[in-house]
């Protein structure tokens, strides 16, 4: 009785585990692209999955990401004042002097 199954090596299973993280088709839909039991995919998934090749992975970049919009904010309203603060000027000096 021969063994039919099929091998793959370490780096095979690694691009296939980071490809479904970077993808938005499921895993059923990658696996059968890639010829390849979906159960076995997923059990790659839990052994060689790194949190790095996944948009939101880490609290530290939630922090990172949540500190940029607030000062984004500080930001936009701070050129609303200013823009605020141009059009009064602009007003006051284009009026004819008499």
């Amino acid at each position: 009785m021969s063994d039919s199954r099929q091998r793959y090596n370490e780096t095979f299973k690694r691009e296939a585990v980071k490809y479904v993280q970077e993808q938005t088709k499921s895993l059923e839909h990658i696996a059968d692209e890639l010829n390849i039991n979906p159960g076995t995919l997923r059990n790659w998934l839990g052994k060689y999955r790194e949190f790095d090749h996944e948009p939101v992975n880490k609290m530290e970049n939630l922090r990172e990401q949540s500190q940029l919009i607030d000062d984004q904010k500080r930001e936009i309203e701070d050129l609303k004042e200013e823009i605020a603060i141009l059009k009064k000027a602009m007003h006051i000096f284009s009026k004819e002097k008499n």
